[in-house]
């Protein structure tokens, strides 16, 4: 084979030298606070069993779907899965993308057109970003849910070059990589009060906060003031693919200008119907008669949630973690050396904790990323706690 180029192995040998070198590793038997899974819809049986159930219903015997949607890889289940998507979310359309990914890089490279504005929280997620920089409007991030430094922003634009354009503000209801929210309700109000649209990333909300697990968007109940929100389905779901949610208007525009719909094969049917199952499960629909589980497994990750913000508060650990009341808990290890160290610790002691390390967080703000399940118990919590709580020296120094 032909060697790397060197300006490549030099790239490389540099995330070497940083300590921030990634490689993929499989998965071990360890206690799972890693995962997105966060109500162990991945590995649920009776979601599998429903999704060959409902393939072999429709007689669909088809290993993948043999084009884009535009072309041969459209069909039924595609279309009642978004009216169903569509329902759920009180929404007026839903289109399915083949993951979170494509929905984001898809939405901002089309959307915003030149002599548009897009700005966006300074901690939006990669995918976002990419977007943006494949489209033509102009973007400014602010500062982390500031309003206040997003107000004053978009006053400079307006009385600078950008006096006519539309505006674009971004945010997610759960960041990924802290845990926290904004003000939702604020920013909708301002978002309302100077016609600017808003846009919602509800990666992490969906199966977490909201009726059913609708999201945090309908937990406060924006959904008609909200100009796009975008939900995966990798996520609580336990599944592949994501949707954004919006006008008929919005879903037909992104039909015919989103790239990354456009120009790629569909989901194959097992995939649309995996997430169908979900949703149904999710629902509390007559195709699950033990349905009332699912707000058991709600309740019951709320209940971690709430269990392990108070063993903080008892451990006195709070002030190394970032305040946070969905799923992801994050604890700050500055420096990618000791919050490795920390993590194979913790693998050692049978839990499953990822560190994330710059440069995928700023360097100094590099940390254990914690993620809480309805099928984690207590004790486990307690013990991963006590066993960070033991380690807390590393922080040191």
């Amino acid at each position: 084979m032909l060697d790397l180029p060197e300006k490549l192995e030099s790239k490389l040998r540099k995330r070497q030298e940083n300590n921030a070198f990634r490689s993929l590793s499989l998965p071990e038997d360890l206690i799972d606070f890693s995962s997105n899974d966060y109500l162990g819809f991945a590995k649920n049986l009776q979601i599998y069993e429903a999704a060959d159930k409902l393939l072999s219903k429709r007689q669909l015997v088809q290993n993948g779907t043999t084009g884009s949607r535009l072309l041969t890889g459209n069909n039924k289940l595609y279309m009642e899965l978004e009216e169903m998507l569509a329902r759920f979310h009180r929404t007026e359309a839903a289109l399915v993308f083949n993951s979170g990914y494509d929905a984001n890089v898809g939405f901002f490279a089309s959307v915003p057109q030149r002599g548009d504005i897009i700005f966006y929280d300074e901690l939006i997620h990669a995918s976002i970003r990419d977007g943006i920089e494949l489209g033509s409007a102009k973007s400014y991030k602010f500062k982390h849910n500031d309003l206040g430094d997003l107000k004053s922003g978009i006053e400079r634009s307006r009385n600078a070059r950008f006096p006519d354009g539309e505006i674009f503000v971004v945010t997610e209801s759960v960041f990924s990589m802290d845990g926290d929210s904004p003000d939702l309700l604020s920013l909708t109000d301002l978002c309302d009060r100077n016609h600017w649209r808003l846009v919602v990333d509800e990666a992490h909300a969906i199966g977490v906060f909201g009726p059913k697990g609708a999201g945090l968007v309908q937990e406060l109940g924006l959904g008609d003031r909200v100009f796009a929100r975008i939900v995966t389905f990798g996520k609580a779901m336990g599944c592949h693919g994501a949707a954004i949610l919006g006008s008929d208007g919005l879903k037909n525009y992104l039909i015919n200008f989103a790239r990354s719909f456009i120009y790629t094969t569909g989901l194959p049917p097992h995939s649309l119907a995996t997430i169908m199952a979900a949703y149904d499960r999710l629902s509390a629909t007559d195709n699950f008669p033990d349905s009332h589980l699912s707000e058991q497994n709600i309740t019951s990750l709320n209940e971690n949630i709430i269990y392990f913000n108070q063993k903080l508060e008892t451990l006195n650990l709070k002030q190394f973690f970032i305040p946070s009341r969905s799923a992801i808990h994050c604890y700050i290890v500055p420096n990618n050396e000791k919050v490795k160290l920390l993590a194979q610790t913790l693998r050692e002691r049978n839990f499953d904790v990822r560190p994330i390390l710059s440069p995928t967080v700023p360097q100094g703000k590099e940390r254990l990323r914690i993620c809480l399940h309805g099928y984690n118990k207590e004790e486990e919590i307690t013990s991963l706690l006590k066993t960070i709580k033991e380690n807390v020296k590393l922080l040191k120094g």
